[in-house]
């Protein structure tokens, strides 16, 4: 980079600049990776013990509706189900994480009473009503951990990012501009160094 820039004071200062506003940069982006690693670590927490609850509760709602189809048998759960007059209902929306827009989901009528689930409290056992109990519970964390995981896909993803732009910043641009100004110093005191002698030059042929 040095070869292709002018050795001029002008340029000199310019260089000074960008190299101040880089390295300004450079501390910015790198507070920034820090904040967003720990926000990471602090949802990736969270997604682990969301995930043990998630297998804890598939593993319940897959029992509860082996013994409500031994009760029941599959026609009356199938029933059962398809009786359900309201379907869950999920809005979208987003939050902020330094600077990186995640997903904040909110869900209604996932987990309902007796008489908003459709079919009939006397034709049916409690069978079946502990089934349909333990799947709202799973659709509920499914919901959740769907949130989580894409939250820590996008922070992962800006991360990534980030240290991109540091990694360049710190390697490849602050070291380039930084060996910029020094050949434009070196060159501006040969080119000083060289005035100084032919001036001495010109004096001393003067005073002859």
């Amino acid at each position: 980079m040095a070869l292709n820039v002018k050795p001029t004071r002008s340029e000199l200062i310019n260089l000074k600049k960008r190299i101040k506003l880089s390295e300004r940069g450079y501390k910015l982006l790198k507070m920034k990776r820090d904040g967003l690693i720990l926000e990471f670590f602090k949802v990736l927490a969270e997604a682990k013990d969301l995930r043990n609850d998630l297998a804890v509760k598939y593993a319940r709602a897959q029992e509860m509706i082996a013994i409500a189809e031994t009760v029941e048998g599959s026609i009356g759960v199938k029933a059962a189900a398809f009786s359900a007059s309201e379907s869950p209902q999920i809005d979208l929306k987003s939050k902020n994480i330094m600077g990186v827009v995640v997903p904040k989901i909110e869900a209604r009528s996932v987990k309902k009473t007796l008489t908003d689930r459709g079919y009939g409290v006397l034709g049916t056992s409690s069978a079946i009503d502990e089934a349909a109990e333990a799947f709202e519970d799973l659709v509920e964390t499914i919901i959740l951990s769907a949130e989580l995981e894409t939250t820590m896909k996008r922070l992962l993803d800006e991360i990534e990012g980030t240290k991109r732009r540091v990694n360049a910043l710190e390697f490849k641009v602050i070291p380039e501009l930084i060996e910029a100004r020094n050949f434009i110093k070196m060159r501006l005191d040969e080119m000083e160094r060289e005035e100084l002698f032919r001036m001495k030059r010109v004096k001393s042929k003067s005073e002859k």
